[in-house]
């Protein structure tokens, strides 16, 4: 039987320009595709948030730089909440696991490690 599954990430830009934008987003995929072993055809759909101070590209960009062209990918606007971290990129990919007893890694760099402190220490 089949494994649906999703794994999250998230990290934060140093600014809101296009390349720091796909920069940061760049780095936080290829860590989620190499901490999981993922194979692309693995993932079904990519869902993308930015916070509202990150204006400049659509992370969904980065990864069809890294070549993944045929995830179904999603940008989206993360909720503008008081206090939130800034400049802040989630992501969350839905995935297909043949092997059931594969472990999932969730992934959060640079600043988005304080959201997750649990799940950031892990290697």
């Amino acid at each position: 039987m089949e494994k649906i599954g999703a794994i999250r990430g998230a990290t934060t830009a140093t600014g809101n320009t296009r390349e720091e934008i796909l920069a940061a987003t760049r780095e936080l995929i290829s860590e989620l595709v190499r901490k999981n072993r993922l194979d692309p055809r693995q993932v079904i759909s990519v869902s993308f948030t930015a916070t509202p101070d990150l204006t400049a590209a659509f992370p969904a960009e980065a990864a069809r730089q890294l070549g993944y062209t045929d995830w179904a990918m999603l940008d989206s606007v993360a909720v503008a909440v008081p206090g939130a971290l800034p400049r802040c990129i989630r992501v969350l990919l839905h995935v297909s696991f043949a092997d059931s007893g594969q472990e999932v890694c969730h992934v959060y760099l640079r600043e988005a490690k304080a959201l997750r402190p649990d799940w950031a220490a892990t290697d």
